[in-house]
């Protein structure tokens, strides 16, 4: 395990342009734990302490608000520092307070705003607090480390505490995945990377896995808000857990609705976006999928467009563009083929074994096209 160094705390890019790591929820709460132990067994408040990441190097955490009742619990907090990366939690305060149990061991639990776990799927047993596995056992470690150094004969119970939490927890998607009352402490490297596409995909998995253990065949796969708010309406009868805010990760999601049992997956979104996933794409950030005009063209006159048409979307500049045409020209199989061809694809992708439907919206969230396979 090595130290971390100044330089090492600059993640990506050069010169201005540098991002700033940040460090987890999860890495926090270890920290705070570390040092209310410390003030409890010793008296001292320290201006910080060192923990072992997961992600193999050490870091120091500054302390803040000491407090020390006695000789029976103690406390104290560190403040999030989520670097460059644009978390809900950064700046919050990461509380942990400690006591004596009458036993050996550590106890770990959730106070004021952190959530509680109410539906299964999570990694956390209902009823439990929501810390994830990482962070509890990074919360053990550390409080371990110091009953083992003072040779202390009796164990602690820790209750990592956000007095924002509840509040911070509106703005995120807690909620809908169970967890009620707070944020979920989280994290398995310890570090947040800015703009870290592994955390968005985590919180895919883990509303998949949600919504396959409350008992969904069905989700709604949308690629954002905007189209999410218009899927709601169209299905107002499945549950809020089956609506999952994708992103770009069309191909990564499919593969673990499949892997998680889903039997029928709807994708409800814009025509652009979605024209990618009908020419193969399963990756549809623009950086990774341009929109292949000649392929839209292609699909145009497989519709019935005349060659005049086909040769305008071949040349057009964007998507909407394209959408327009095919509106103001009535042609509604251009759409209905634009959603097979995705389903096509998305089933080729995964080697069948589900039902793909794709749903076209307007912005408005006017249905243009609509098609369903049983792969």
């Amino acid at each position: 395990m090595t130290r971390e160094t100044p330089d090492q705390a600059v993640s990506e890019g050069e010169g201005d342009t540098a991002l700033r790591r940040g460090y987890t929820t999860g890495a926090c709460a270890a920290a705070a734990a570390k040092g209310a132990a410390l003030l409890l067994i010793t008296g001292d408040r320290l201006p910080a302490v060192e923990i072992d990441l997961p992600a193999g190097f050490r870091h120091s955490f500054e302390l803040t608000g000491w407090a020390r009742e006695g000789m029976d619990s103690a406390a104290c907090a560190t403040i999030k520092d989520a670097g460059d990366d644009p978390d809900a939690t950064h700046r919050a305060r990461i509380e942990a307070s400690v006591s004596w149990l009458d036993r050996p061991g550590v106890e770990i639990d959730g106070g004021r705003g952190v959530g509680r776990v109410t539906k299964p799927g999570l990694p956390m047993a209902v009823g439990e607090a929501a810390i994830n596995p990482v962070p509890r056992r990074m919360i053990l470690e550390a409080v371990s480390g110091v009953l083992e150094e003072h040779g202390a004969a009796r164990g602690l119970r820790v209750v990592i505490s956000v007095p924002e939490g509840e509040e911070i927890a509106l703005k995120t998607l807690n909620p809908r995945l169970g967890i009620i009352g707070g944020i979920s402490i989280l994290g398995t490297r310890g570090v947040v990377t800015p703009f870290s596409t592994e955390a968005y995909k985590a919180s895919v998995v883990q509303a998949i896995s949600v919504a396959a253990a409350s008992g969904n065949g069905q989700i709604i796969l949308t690629t954002g808000g905007s189209s999410e708010k218009y899927a709601m309406a169209m299905f107002a009868g499945l549950p809020e857990e089956a609506f999952i805010q994708m992103g770009e990760y069309v191909g990564f999601s499919l593969d673990h609705a499949k892997a998680y049992g889903i039997r029928k997956v709807t994708f409800v979104g814009m025509a652009g976006k979605f024209s990618k996933v009908a020419q193969g794409a399963m990756l549809i950030h623009s950086k990774n999928a341009p929109v292949d005009f000649r392929f839209l063209a292609a699909v145009a006159a497989e519709a019935g467009a005349d060659d005049k048409q086909v040769q305008e979307i071949a040349g057009a500049n964007t998507a909407s563009q394209v959408v327009d045409m095919m509106t103001d020209a009535g042609n509604s199989a251009f759409f209905e083929n634009l959603c097979r061809h995705a389903c096509e694809e998305s089933l080729k992708h995964m080697n069948g074994g589900m039902i793909v439907e794709m749903v076209l919206i307007t912005m408005k969230g006017r249905v243009l096209g609509r098609a369903e396979i049983r792969g």
